[in-house]
């Protein structure tokens, strides 16, 4: 597993390297100042990411947002001290792990673990609300066709359905497609199948 250190504290980056190193996790990268670390983690690609702030602000927390969001990769936060409205806005910025006061180097390797679980859960949740939002946009498109083929050609529910799943077959298409082709010529020229 290749992993990031971000801190300003080359002493506090050691503590960090050191933990995991005795966890058995060679691949570091450290990185102790914050110029260019966009391109320097896109060119690393590291696994997980962990950074370490004394106090994080809100900027720095909108940079680890943009980070995220470019790196898609699990981020754990170390800080020192934090308040509610810190840790709202850490978790809105795509940290999977935030320890407050916590910086010790038996507790690394379980926070990262922790990271890398909890984003990979919120990956599989994303994934299946895209996959349900797109089941659920095709089933529009297959009942607005099943309507047009109802009303324009007098036919019943089963029918329409049965005659869109012939085309989509017959064109070896998906039948969201050909119902999506269908509600397209509809509207553009007023006709279809």
């Amino acid at each position: 597993m290749r992993i990031a250190v971000i801190d300003e504290s080359a002493a506090r980056a050691a503590v960090i390297e050191e933990g995991l190193r005795e966890a058995g996790l060679t691949d570091l990268h450290i990185f102790l100042e914050r110029q260019g670390l966009a391109a320097q983690l896109e060119a690393c690609s590291p696994d997980v990411v962990l950074m370490n702030l004394e106090n994080p602000s809100r900027d720095m927390l909108e940079e680890t947002f943009a980070l995220s969001r470019a790196l898609a990769r699990p981020i754990a936060m170390f800080v020192d001290h934090s308040d509610e409205n810190t840790i709202a806005d850490a978790v809105d910025a795509g940290i999977s792990a935030y320890v407050v006061d916590g910086l010790r180097k038996e507790r690394i390797k379980p926070v990262l673990d922790l990271a890398v679980r909890r984003f990979q859960a919120f990956n599989r949740l994303q994934t299946e609300l895209t996959e349900a939002k797109t089941q659920l946009a095709e089933r529009k498109v297959v009942d607005e066709a099943k309507r047009i083929l109802m009303t324009k050609r007098g036919l019943s529910e089963p029918d329409a359905y049965k005659l869109l799943r012939t085309h989509a077959m017959q064109s070896n298409r998906r039948i969201a497609d050909v119902a999506q082709a269908l509600i397209t010529a509809e509207n553009m020229l007023g006709g279809g199948l």
